[in-house]
């Protein structure tokens, strides 16, 4: 489903943010891209989203190259930032409807979809309220929603826990793992090591750029905990 290739990633100075990095995700993974801050993550993820422009390396999703086939490859992504950015001045309703319409969702089909998730995630009855008053919980919320209305093949999340209540996201949790029994797959960058570990099935740690590890869960693992082995790996030299 992803597949990144010799990845890097250079900024002004020359310095490269992310040095050839390879992994691959597949349909059913739920993957944890883990790393310190400035480990080189959100660099990556935005490339994948095609929000940045890359010149080394090659990632495709679906068997279409992000560079070259970018809007095949967005037809089936989903993406959230650790932040999302959403419009102010819409409705909850009214940003849904928005996202629904670009990918030409039917009425039938997003008005089940937007029910399902609004009420699990408890905010239906603010859906009619400017997003400029939600919290920022909030605002991840209704971000969720509008990237799960199409039914992506890839959800890609950038921290996606942080700002959440703790029963929202344990639903985002079910509804991660509901996706990749349909066959789609997820890849989220998170610094809460013990929900990778119960979460993923498939992890990759990145340290100044570099993959440091990557590969089954249990396989990294073994008889140790996810934590053990990150500070092991991010603190060889």
């Amino acid at each position: 489903m992803l597949t990144i290739k010799n990845y890097s990633k250079a900024y002004g100075d020359g310095k490269k943010a992310v040095d050839n990095i390879s992994l691959t995700v597949e349909s059913g993974d739920i993957f944890g891209f883990i790393g310190h801050n400035g480990a080189g993550k959100s660099s990556t993820i935005r490339a994948v989203v095609g929000v940045m422009d890359f010149s080394e390396g090659e990632i495709t999703i679906d068997g279409h190259s992000v560079k070259s086939e970018p809007l095949a490859c967005k037809e089936v992504t989903a993406y959230i930032p650790d932040n999302p950015d959403l419009y102010e001045n819409l409705t909850g309703i009214q940003y849904l409807n928005f996202v629904a319409d670009a990918f030409h969702i039917s009425a039938k089909d997003r008005e089940e979809r937007m029910k399902d998730y609004a009420n699990r995630l408890e905010i239906t009855d603010a859906l009619g309220d400017l997003i400029s008053s939600y919290s920022h919980g909030m605002k991840q919320k209704v971000a969720l929603i509008g990237a799960l209305i199409h039914k992506p093949k890839l959800l890609v999340l950038d921290e996606p826990f942080v700002g959440l209540d703790p029963k929202a996201a344990f639903t985002l949790k079910e509804i991660m793992k509901e996706l990749c029994e349909e066959g789609s797959a997820v890849f989220f960058s998170t610094h809460v090591l013990d929900v990778a570990e119960k979460l993923c099935n498939k992890i990759a740690i990145i340290k100044q750029g570099k993959l440091v590890a990557s590969g089954a869960i249990e396989e990294l693992t073994k008889d140790k905990s996810l934590e053990e082995v990150f500070l092991e790996v991010v603190s060889h030299e």
